[in-house]
């Protein structure tokens, strides 16, 4: 995915309210960014940290900036949690993502369940329909593994069940972790932060569900799905 116009650096001041943030730009003006991820973000909110903005394409928009990127350690974080669907979609039809590919249709946003829609949905003549729903991963403590979630998320839950749902009913159902960060070499479940959610990744792995996580090439002209890493329990 590249970005359709070039990225603004600057350096975070605050990230509030969730989906705000104030950015310096490097000619010393202050905006207010979209922040487009409802997660706690920790580990990626520091102030003074070097960011990336785009800018909004729509003349009306009240936020003309978008937060993209981060730099963490010596590598830069993608935190925008609207890009992942699109992301593995691309990386599905290319064949980055060998565990998924040879279908005929990919398609995005198909009602399913009970009132939601999949993230993607795969599908081929002969062959049970396969259910791929997308998580963003931008958590890493320290030297430990990737991890998801960074904060209590009953609809992630909600979504393994509705998975497992889908295997009963004699289809594939996968979850992909996409950490959108390079320095990463294994993904584990952030049990700490979240045991409900953990718990309900071990029944629907039980039940048929399964799991992919891949990590992504981030420079702020582009972000593309580059390979897979081990997921580990703790």
């Amino acid at each position: 995915m590249k970005f359709p116009n070039p990225l603004i650096p600057g350096k975070l001041i605050k990230r509030y309210k969730r989906f705000l943030a104030d950015v310096e730009l490097e000619n010393g003006e202050v905006v207010t960014a979209h922040c487009a991820n409802s997660g706690s973000m920790l580990e990626c909110k520091e102030p003074g940290s070097e960011v990336w903005l785009s800018p909004a394409t729509n003349p009306n928009r009240k936020l003309k900036f978008t937060w993209e990127l981060i730099k963490v350690g010596n590598g830069l974080v993608g935190i925008n949690t609207s890009h992942p669907n699109g992301l593995v979609e691309q990386a599905v039809k290319d064949g980055t993502i060998k565990e998924l590919s040879g279908y005929a249709s990919v398609r995005r946003e198909v009602k399913y369940g009970k009132n939601s829609r999949i993230d993607l949905l795969l599908e081929d003549e002969g062959r049970p329909k396969c259910y791929v729903e997308v998580k963003n991963v931008t958590l890493k403590r320290g030297n430990s593994p990737a991890e998801f979630p960074d904060a209590v998320t009953s609809r992630g839950a909600k979504h393994l069940a509705e998975l497992s749902d889908m295997v009963a009913e004699g289809h594939r159902a996968v979850m992909v972790y996409l950490v959108q960060r390079e320095d990463c070499d294994s993904f584990t479940v952030a049990e700490d932060i979240d045991p409900a959610y953990g718990a309900a990744l071990r029944d629907a792995l039980k039940k048929g569900v399964e799991t992919l996580c891949y990590t992504c090439k981030l420079t702020p002209e582009a972000i593309t799905v580059s390979a897979p890493i081990n997921i580990e329990f703790k």
